[in-house]
């Protein structure tokens, strides 16, 4: 069976649901966790997918100039690897910021401001040659909880989904490296116990039941979207899927 590396870089925002998905659709999944002192592999070789997952650091440097977190530039370095060996990958938040970061795009503190809550993306026209997006509805229900985003997409991605304040939503990297600026993993649970310690939902007044109960109320609109999508990931992954048709539109970068 294959094998999917996992990278949880908080112990705030696991696997949940999309574990739950990708293993249902055949993958096995091998999770490191960096943040408790797991040592991240050198390489991706013998893993089907790589999967890096989000949390509440920052992608860009600290002030005095060292990474969000120490594995980062490790994180960032297998992100290139999966993109220049074509390694199906998904990236999710936080994972989705460290794969433009990885590949010189730019992440900053939002000049929109934070976003938090249920939401909906809209679907670019790119995303009709996309293996994945293509079957995406054109408004598909998201979850977001970012402070940060990708000011600027690095060059040669394709732009799978944008929202007005926020125009880098979801994103794609040479043929098989996705970026996700929203959650499709929490369930009501993480987003509670995130609602729980959030000094930003303080800092913009926002009521935190209110906040949860409106999250609960699109997890099954989430799910009916992003269920099938995490399912054709992993069937790229396990060599199921024919992504012919974006190969022959769209060259890897550095070719």
């Amino acid at each position: 069976m294959a094998t999917a590396l996992v990278i949880e870089n908080d112990p705030s925002d696991d696997l949940r649901r999309l574990g739950e998905w990708l293993t249902e659709a055949g993958l096995e999944l091998w999770v490191v966790r960096p943040h408790a002192g797991d040592e991240l592999p050198a390489d991706l070789e013998g893993y089907a997918a790589l999967v890096v997952l989000g949390g509440e650091q920052q992608a860009y440097p600290l002030p005095d100039g060292s990474p969000g977190a120490p594995w980062f530039p490790a994180v960032e370095g297998l992100l290139r690897k999966a993109v220049r060996y074509r390694v199906p990958t998904l990236a999710v938040c936080l994972g989705a910021q460290l794969l433009a970061t990885a590949h010189a795009g730019l992440v900053e503190r939002s000049p929109s401001g934070p976003e938090i809550g249920p939401g909906v993306v809209g679907r670019r026209d790119a995303a009709e040659n996309d293996p994945l997006f293509r079957y995406v509805p054109l408004i598909p229900d998201v979850l977001q909880w970012h402070s940060d985003e990708i000011t600027e997409l690095p060059r040669g991605a394709t732009l799978l989904a944008a929202s007005t304040r926020y125009p880098h939503q979801a994103f794609r990297l040479g043929d098989r490296a996705w970026g996700l600026q929203f959650h499709i993993e929490c369930d009501t649970a993480m987003i509670a116990d995130w609602a729980a310690d959030s000094t930003l939902l303080a800092e913009l007044g926002y009521d935190p039941e209110l906040v949860v109960a409106a999250c609960a109320s699109v997890m099954v609109d989430v799910e009916e979207v992003w269920q099938p999508f995490a399912a054709r990931f992993a069937a790229l992954a396990l060599g199921e899927l024919d992504d012919s048709t974006v190969r022959r539109g769209l060259p890897l970068l550095g070719h």
